[in-house]
């Protein structure tokens, strides 16, 4: 037999038809054709003889018409017919040897054998070699044991073959782990039976002559085994359909996974935000210094432990955007449109706000920790004030009251008047302190101090105090002035001692409180100016000594007259309560209190010169770090634009300045740790610096986002490049075309710039056109034209990518040409997973002739695509 001439030469059967295989399988598989028409054949020799049934069966098996047969019963009729027939068979390029029109009428079996071989040679067993005795197809048996088909004679005696055929195809029907070699007869019967009930493939040889014939005819065997090529041809078509479906469905599924992690990503940081705003508003001030460092401490570690997660997990949500727009475009996808509320720039607004009520809040925290130590500073010195005032007034009331001028003498009643006279100059003096008294308590309400109701009622008490010791003191100088013309003069020498004393001592008392004053500096001018004013009390001292000494001379010139005139003194000074050893007295503790005011300011000076250190220690880091900031910044923009090298080398840069970037955190740690170091010192200014931490803070954050982003779009180019199979050479020509009419240099192009560039390049623009181009490249309406949305349009056209169409012709093949697909049908071609996502996501069939519970496909198959609204 030559196969590629479709030659037979007929002495090469077998001479006794009817008790061989021959006879037996061509007949059966001449019934497997003729049966699709209605009809069947007994005796080939004899049904054949008219021409009439081998006419029909080559219609059959071709699928033409063949010409009109005659219906005629005379013997030319039959030739004419079965010549007809021959004729077709020529006509498919086979050509026959010593068969004829009139063998075949006169019912010779050798002859008409040898035509239904030609038949099944030419129409059923294409890919059939038989020098090399295989068909291509027959490899898939290969890796099952005990099978290797090296012909179509001893390969197949015991069954095992056949077997591996099926299960090969459909594993349903054969368990093939079961079967035995040394079984032969029944693993043939197993196999003649499952293709019998299962694939429509009637039983052509019979397994005892196969197992007892030392070496079956190969044309039997060829003949039964085309019978699976062809059965198994369909399934064939199938697996390549469902190949397909699969591949597209896990594109699907893996984008809708990503798609949920997004949402849920976006989710977490949205309420995060939403939970932390809350407590960054909350403006309610704590009533103490402590409470109110400890809000500090707690916002210190907001900072530093809870939102840098956050700002990483901010930029890896827009990174795994881009990279899902990126495969969404890639697979010819819509693309991916979160939930409202969650795309990219309702999370960037969010964080916006986020940051602006974060620098409010620290900037509130500050100035109430400002206003909270004026506040203590304040209420300490309104208590000193108090305390001073209460100690002088102690008794003063019930003196202004006693009446003692009624039973006194003249002497004692021009002491009492001239003692009453040096009360009220001493009243006069401490006016300033009731009025100093009164501002603090003033000053302490407008600030909103936390105790301000003891302060109010203490400072009231003073002044009802006062107006009531006003009223006492005007009350007994009218009593004293009605019995002033009843006595004599008073001794003049404790009247002047009097006068000078309660004045000089009133201006101890002030230096005094002044050398005892609290005071708080925020810098070493302030300090100077303190010490400056210290300096300049000091000064005054001299003169202050000399009025000591001018005012103990009186109180020495009453001893000297007395001694002079034998004068018996009573020791007490009928003027003033105060005693020459009280002066001195004072006088000593301001002396001893000097050199302690000296000690407080220059410690003082000491911690201004510390915190001086520290601004000028943060401020040397920080006037490097945020320049190398800056100027990382700009690198990146240049690596991210620059064309000289690959997308690899872009990488290994990018990756270069990643690396280096996080080698340089230690430095923005230290950073950190300085200004923490300024803010426990109470540092809140710094004149050696235009950065701040806020300022290093932000543009920290914005170079680890820039390079990540910046990276992420590397990546998504050189994705795009191995996806679409662009040639570096292509890439480096886009991003030339792009950084030309990039006019700002931002890494994006204006429309009109867009516009000029596609013109540039050829492009025939009308309105329309453009605007249809913009909604690809542009479709979140920002305005501008990225390198990558420039790229995916650049290779949107030509790119070769799956569609629908070629979805649904796959399903059409799966459904076996049907409109619709069933539940059985999809379990049965897909495996499990994607099985089960096409019956939860396909709508059910609306048509007629469907069976209960059949599904559309064809919409399925749209949605893929965006091309519908399931």
């Amino acid at each position: 037999n030559n196969v590629a001439k479709h030659t037979i030469i007929t002495s090469t059967l077998t001479p006794d038809w009817r008790i061989s295989n021959i006879y037996t399988t061509f007949t059966a598989w001449c019934n497997s054709h003729l049966r699709k028409a209605g009809t069947q054949i007994e005796n080939i020799e004899e049904d054949f003889r008219n021409g009439l049934k081998l006419m029909l069966l080559l219609e059959v098996i071709s699928g033409e018409r063949l010409p009109k047969p005659d219906k005629g019963k005379m013997r030319f009729h039959k030739i004419a017919n079965v010549n007809k027939a021959l004729d077709f068979i020529c006509s498919k390029g086979v050509k026959l040897v010593s068969i004829g029109a009139e063998e075949i009428v006169d019912g010779n079996v050798k002859m008409t054998l040898g035509m239904i071989w030609t038949i099944i040679l030419r129409f059923a067993i294409q890919d059939i070699s038989v020098e090399g005795e295989h068909f291509s197809w027959l490899g898939k048996t290969a890796p099952y044991r005990n099978v290797n088909v090296q012909n179509f004679h001893i390969s197949w005696k015991d069954g095992l073959a056949l077997c591996a055929l099926i299960h090969r195809h459909r594993p349903d029907l054969i368990d093939y782990s079961k079967l035995r070699k040394d079984d032969p007869m029944g693993n043939l019967n197993t196999a003649f039976e499952v293709a019998e009930k299962y694939l429509d493939i009637p039983k052509m040889l019979d397994a005892e002559d196969i197992v007892n014939t030392p070496k079956p005819d190969e044309k039997a065997i060829m003949t039964y085994v085309s019978c699976f090529y062809h059965a198994f041809a369909g399934a064939e078509q199938a697996e390549t359909a469902a190949k397909r479906i699969c591949k597209v469905l896990a594109v699907n599924q893996e984008n809708e996974k990503l798609m949920e992690e997004y949402e849920k990503l976006a989710s977490e940081l949205l309420e995060w935000i939403r939970r932390t705003i809350p407590w960054l508003e909350n403006r309610v001030a704590e009533q103490t210094m402590r409470a109110m460092q400890q809000k500090l401490e707690d916002f210190r570690d907001y900072r530093r432990v809870h939102k840098p997660p956050k700002v990483q997990e901010k930029c890896q949500l827009e990174i795994n955007f881009n990279t899902l727009q990126t495969k969404l475009r890639l697979s010819n996808r819509p693309a991916f449109m979160p939930s409202e509320g969650k795309m990219v720039s309702d999370i960037a607004n969010a964080w916006k706000g986020l940051e602006q009520v974060e620098k409010g809040y620290e900037e509130w925290l500050l100035t109430e920790i400002r206003r909270l130590e004026r506040l203590d500073h304040l209420a300490e010195k309104f208590k000193q004030k108090c305390s001073l005032h209460e100690s002088w007034t102690s008794g003063k009331v019930e003196l202004l009251s006693m009446k003692d001028y009624e039973s006194a003498s003249l002497m004692e009643i021009r002491a009492l008047m001239r003692k009453h006279e040096a009360f009220e100059s001493d009243l006069a003096a401490h006016q300033d302190r009731v009025e100093q008294i009164a501002a603090i308590a003033q000053e302490l309400n407008e600030l909103d101090y936390h105790d301000a109701v003891t302060i109010n009622a203490r400072c009231q008490g003073i002044c009802d105090q006062w107006d009531n010791l006003g009223t006492l003191t005007q009350k007994r100088r009218d009593s004293l002035e009605r019995v002033e013309k009843l006595w004599e003069t008073i001794d003049q020498l404790y009247l002047e001692f009097a006068k000078r004393a309660a004045p000089f001592n009133n201006w101890m008392d002030g230096a005094m409180e002044d050398l005892q004053d609290m005071f708080i500096v925020h810098s070493i001018e302030e300090i100077q100016s303190l010490i400056t004013a210290h300096d300049q009390f000091k000064a005054t001292l001299p003169e202050a000594d000399k009025e000591r000494i001018a005012t103990m001379g009186i109180q020495n010139e009453i001893v000297k007259i007395a001694q002079t005139y034998g004068i018996k003194l009573s020791g007490v000074n009928p003027y003033t309560n105060l005693s020459p050893q009280d002066i001195t007295d004072k006088w000593d503790a301001v002396k001893h209190l000097v050199p302690l005011r000296d000690q407080m300011l220059q410690e003082e000076v000491a911690r201004q010169q510390s915190n001086e250190r520290l601004r000028r220690q943060f401020a040397a880091q920080a006037n490097i770090i945020g320049p190398w900031i800056q100027t990382k910044m700009e690198e990146i923009s240049h690596v991210s634009v620059d064309i000289a090298g690959s997308l690899e080398e872009q990488m290994s840069n990018l990756k270069q300045y990643e690396q280096n970037i996080i080698n340089y955190k230690c430095n923005i740690d230290k950073l950190e740790g300085d200004h923490q170091l300024s803010q426990e010192s109470l540092i809140f200014d710094n004149k050696h610096t235009n950065y701040t931490m806020e300022h290093v803070r932000v543009g920290w954050e914005q170079l680890l986002t820039t390079i990540a982003r910046t990276i992420n779009e590397v990546e998504n180019q050189i994705l795009t490049r191995d996806a679409k199979g662009i040639s570096q050479e292509q890439l480096n020509e886009f991003r030339a075309s792009f950084n030309h009419f990039d006019r700002k240099r931002n890494g994006m192009m204006d429309p009109d710039d867009f516009r000029a560039c596609l013109i540039s390049m050829g492009y025939d623009l009308g309105e329309v056109e453009f605007a249809r181009i913009m909604t690809l490249v542009d479709s979140n309406n920002t305005g501008v034209v990225t390198f990558q949305a420039f790229i995916d349009f650049m290779t949107r056209e030509t790119a070769e990518t799956d569609t629908a169409d070629q979805v649904m012709a796959s399903f059409k093949i799966l459904a076996s040409d049907k409109t619709y697909i069933t539940v059985e049908e999809l379990r049965r071609e897909l495996p499990p997973e994607q099985a089960d996502y096409c019956i939860s996501r396909m709508t059910s069939y609306i048509g007629s002739g469907a069976p209960p519970g059949a599904l559309d496909y064809i919409s399925f198959s749209s949605a893929l695509y965006g091309e519908s609204d399931l």
